[in-house]
């Protein structure tokens, strides 16, 4: 994977677009990211692992803080990294979530969710691959065969955490390397042959207790007999033998066996005296269900005779009713007949009856109609004339109304017209009365404008005035502020130039700590150095704290800089101030500013008095007007009532004469026809009448022949005859079950004598075999019982200790199926145990190493070996890095040791014992021999871009060569590599530089060739 390009814009530090060519920074194969502390060289390996990954490294991954504080308010923050993998090249941009100013939004402020665009390019042109955060970042790791952390971990090699690994001790290792490799899994397959082994003891345990809780229900169920404990019986052993290993099982195997022995002698002795018991109980039991059966037989052949006696009694009574009931049978063939008679007599004497009530009616009336037909005729025919001229009637009703409501109108009219006159002269009034006022109120309102001028003036002034003098204190506060710091940088000054001079004058020391015998001095050229100067301090030491505090001094002169710009502001507000009148006296301004405010009240209230009284009187107009108005219609309204009056009038009198022949009498021709109505009526209900009892006396005569025909064949003489012999239903009904109840009980008497048991009775009876008494059988019933119980309490001991051996002989079954299911649980449980233990690092484990140890042991190993071969490039030969794996003390846990082979010497160090600067040359061969090994561990993946972090400066120069000549060789196969670091004297070794530079509005970025002949 090779790193193209990256554009930043309102990310970390950097608030301003900006552009990282790597193809330009790549054109030696190794480049330097420097600048101040602070400025941002990390946040630039943060944007291109945000860019790849959508998050950065380690804690600096805080969302809401990726975006710039230096950016715009609208500034969106954005990353592109251009980049190629397995021969193919692609661009990302990634935008993070970040909070974008809206006015709808809470606060002002509206949440932008994170976005991406991953696009690839081909022949040419850019394609869009993806535009979805999950799907990108899937695809990308894909392509770069490695996540988040195992990029930050080979492409971004993080110095500091190697510096402390290789320092610690062998166990303090373990969280490193299992953060470096992932071995997360390897834990896991420790916890899960922890909890294997641990299910499979549970197992064990379960069936060994599933064992004992067999035996404990065998002898339960023994004890159930009643014949005293298993163990009394048994030779080889006792009922409470503990069962979990080989010797308990077989003396518990002994117990089941005794067991079933005294199981089956009981049973065979319970079963032959319930056998016995079961022989005397069905011998009493068929004597006395003889003699019951012998009982019931005869109660039952007396019964039957008191029944026969009982139907012999009652035969006349049935005979009679019989013969009562034929006669009614007869008399039912003439039923119709005489109901049909029956119902015409009764509607011929109430049509006759209607008859009379309606020729009742119309005498009543005062109507004496010769013929109700023609009279009925004639009052039909004048019913239609009157209907006909209730319409006309109806119009005269309502012209009248008309003429009424038209005089109330009049006098409402009269009255509203004086109403109106005497409000149109209140108006003219009062508009007369308002204008006359008008004149004053618009001189005063005329200066509105003017005295608001004035106010504005003395307000601006006062604003001024108190600006003024709080100008007047900021600057005073300022030329203290100025006047402290400018002392305190003079003596960090003096400080500074005291540690130069006494640097300068231990020179000698420094060129002293130089020389060597034999070599020639580079001042005096004597191979001779007989009285080297000495130094208090090591150069190195002095040179540390003259930068110190040249820092501090130079950090002092900055901040009297700004206090000297914020002076000169302060004073310059005070100037303008009082140019514009601020050192005016403020009870003089506020005294105008009253007075000022106090004309414009009373020239505002003038306007807006101007304004109601011109508001009123456009009102008074509109209302002068509409009463004008008011009255004008009002005249004409009069005018066109008058008229309509006139022809009102002319109408009514018309109809009134037409009707008045019509009504004959009577007020309304609605009174007039109600009385027709009535007439109408009362002949129609008598012509009806008259016409029903025509037709009621044709079906009287018609059911009189039809019964004198039937009579004759019935068998009774008259029709009276015939319906005396009828009876009702309800008393039919009751002779026929009377009939059927005495056919029925006679049926089933004669079945009874004819039965099995009565004939055997009757024998019995002749021969003189009577049933026992009722004491006998009640003594006989006893035995039986008592026989029945014993034979049952008997067989159901014998029962029971058949169930309780069936029991014993299922158990003994179980138990052995158990015993023998459990031998290799039980040995697997042992296995699994001893595997976890060995796993954990425990039981057998001489070396204490857990699963997890031995393979970062394997690990680490390889990184050594890696890192061996650049560690004697940069020693020049003298250093390699050795894993160990031999036992810690006091059987701690081993496997993770690491040592140093010093070859000048040929012995074996601890890795603490290393210098400052051997300890920077071995944890950056670590570093690097990590990525090696990491990079192969995820399939061989092609790193063509690798940063280096920070701590050059522990080196001196042989050893800066010596590091620089390995790191140069990372170059080889067309590898870039970039080194992080804001040591000087990189910047003299390295030419291609990007440059971090950090201001008050953001940090930037530039490219830079230096010159490094």
């Amino acid at each position: 994977m090779r790193i193209h390009r990256l554009e930043i814009e309102a990310f970390g530090p950097f608030a301003g677009p900006q552009l990282i060519d790597f193809d330009q920074l790549s054109g030696q194969g190794l480049f330097l990211l420097n600048g101040a502390t602070g400025a941002g060289k990390t946040s630039v390996l943060d944007a291109v692992c945000f860019a790849l990954y959508g998050s950065v490294p380690g804690a600096r991954q805080e969302g809401k803080r990726l975006r710039s504080d230096h950016a715009a308010p609208g500034a969106e923050p954005r990353v592109t990294c251009e980049f190629s993998a397995r021969g193919r090249r692609f661009e990302v941009t990634r935008s993070p979530a970040w909070d974008r100013p809206s006015a709808r939004g809470r606060k002002g402020f509206t949440t932008q969710q994170a976005k991406t665009l991953l696009r690839e390019l081909v022949d040419g042109t850019w394609e869009e691959k993806s535009s979805r955060n999950d799907e990108a970042g899937a695809e990308i790791a894909e392509l770069l065969g490695m996540d988040r952390e195992q990029f930050t971990r080979v492409v971004m090699l993080p110095q500091g955490d190697f510096a402390a690994f290789l320092r610690s001790k062998a166990g303090d290792r373990l969280a490193l390397l299992q953060k470096l490799f992932g071995t997360a899994r390897f834990e896991a397959l420790e916890q899960q042959l922890a909890r294997q082994a641990q299910d499979a003891r549970a197992v064990v345990e379960t069936e060994e207790n599933g064992l004992a809780l067999l035996l404990q229900r065998a002898e339960a169920e023994f004890a159930e007999l009643g014949t005293g404990a298993a163990g009394d019986t048994a030779d080889n052993g006792t009922a409470d033998a503990p069962l979990a290993g080989a010797g308990e099982a077989g003396t518990a195997a002994g117990m089941f066996t005794c067991m079933e022995n005294a199981a089956r002698t009981e049973l065979a002795a319970r079963r032959r005296a319930a056998d016995a018991a079961e022989g005397h109980r069905l011998q009493l039991a068929d004597r006395l269900q003889s003699e019951q059966e012998r009982s019931q037989r005869h109660a039952k052949l007396q019964a039957a005779a008191r029944r026969r006696d009982a139907l012999a009694a009652q035969a006349g009574t049935i005979q009679e009713a019989r013969e009562r009931l034929g006669r009614h049978m007869k008399a039912t063939v003439l039923r119709g007949h005489l109901d049909g008679l029956s119902r015409a007599e009764a509607v011929h004497a109430a049509a006759a009856e209607d008859l009379d009530a309606a020729r009742y009616r119309v005498t009543e009336a005062g109507f004496e109609p010769g013929d109700p037909a023609s009279a009925l005729g004639r009052a039909q025919e004048e019913l239609a004339v009157l209907q006909a001229r209730l319409p006309d009637e109806e119009r005269l009703q309502g012209i009248a109304s008309r003429l009424a409501a038209s005089a109330i109108a009049k006098e409402r009219r009269a009255a509203a017209v004086e109403r109106r006159t005497a409000e149109l002269d209140s108006l003219r009034k009062d508009a007369e009365r308002l204008g006359s006022e008008l004149g004053p109120l618009e001189e005063k309102a005329a200066k509105l404008e003017a005295r608001e001028q004035e106010v504005a003036a003395a307000e601006t002034l006062a604003d001024i005035v108190e600006r003024h003098g709080l100008a007047v204190q900021e600057a005073s506060s300022a030329a203290e502020r100025h006047s402290a710091a400018r002392e305190e940088a003079l003596g960090l000054q003096q400080r500074w130039l005291d540690l130069r001079e006494l640097r300068l004058r231990n020179a000698a020391a420094e060129l002293a700590a130089q020389l060597e015998n034999g070599e020639a001095c580079p001042v005096c050229g004597s191979p001779e150095h007989p009285r080297p100067a000495e130094a208090a301090l090591s150069g190195l030491a002095m040179a540390d704290e003259e930068k110190a505090a040249q820092q501090r001094y130079d950090a002092a002169d900055e901040a009297v800089r700004k206090l000297a710009a914020e002076l000169a502001a302060a004073q310059q507000a005070v100037a303008v101030l009082a140019a514009q009148g601020g050192d005016s006296d403020p009870a003089e301004v506020g005294l105008k500013l009253e007075n000022a405010r106090e004309a414009l009240e009373v020239a505002r209230a003038a306007a807006k008095e101007l304004v109601g009284i011109r508001t009123w009187l456009d009102r008074l107009a509109r209302a002068i007007a509409e009463a004008e108005q008011d009255l004008a219609g009002h005249a004409a309204e009069a005018a066109q009532a008058e008229a309509t009056e006139a022809l009102l009038l002319e109408q009514h009198a018309e109809l009134e004469a037409l009707l008045a022949g019509l009504r004959g009498g009577f007020d309304t021709l609605d009174a007039r026809i109600s009385a027709v109505v009535t007439e109408r009526t009362l002949l129609q209900g008598l012509v009806s009448a008259g016409q029903q009892v025509e037709r009621a006396e044709e079906s009287l005569v018609e059911a009189r022949d039809a019964l004198e025909r039937a009579l004759p064949d019935s068998g009774f003489a008259s029709a009276g005859e015939a319906r005396n012999q009828l009876l009702d239903a309800a008393a039919a009904a009751r002779i026929e079950e009377q009939l059927r109840a005495a056919d029925e009980e006679s049926a089933r008497v004669a079945e009874l004598f004819e039965s099995e048991d009565l004939v055997l009775a009757a024998k019995e009876a002749r021969v003189g075999e009577l049933p026992l008494g009722a004491v006998e059988l009640a003594d006989l019933e006893q035995q039986a019982r008592h026989g029945a119980e014993s034979a049952r309490s008997l067989d159901l001991a014998a029962r029971l200790a058949e169930r309780t051996l069936d029991s014993i002989v299922s158990l003994h079954s179980a138990y052995r199926d158990a015993a023998a299911a459990i031998r290799e649980p039980r040995e697997r449980a042992r296995m699994l145990t001893a595997l976890a233990e060995t796993a954990r690092g425990a039981g057998d484990n001489s070396y204490k190493m857990s699963l997890n140890s031995y393979v970062l042991a394997a690990r680490l190993e390889q990184v050594a070996d890696a890192a061996s071969e650049r560690l004697v490039a940069m020693s020049d030969g003298r250093y390699t890095l050795r894993h160990s794996d031999a036992r810690a003390a006091r059987g701690q846990k081993s496997g993770l040791g690491l040592e140093v082979v010093d070859g000048w010497t040929g012995q074996h160090r601890d890795t603490a014992t290393l210098s400052g600067g051997e300890s920077f040359m071995a944890s950056l061969s670590l570093a690097l021999g990590l990525a090696d090994v990491v990079q192969q561990e995820a399939g061989g993946v092609d790193i063509e871009t690798l940063f280096v972090d920070e701590g050059f400066g522990s080196l001196d120069e042989q050893a800066l060569e010596q590091v620089m000549d390995a790191l140069e060789g990372l170059r080889d196969g067309g590898r870039v590599v970039g080194l992080v670091s804001h040591v000087a004297e990189m910047k003299l070794r390295i030419a291609s530089q990007l440059q971090v530079e950090k201001g008050r509005n953001g940090s930037t970025v530039r490219i830079v060739e230096a010159d490094i002949r």
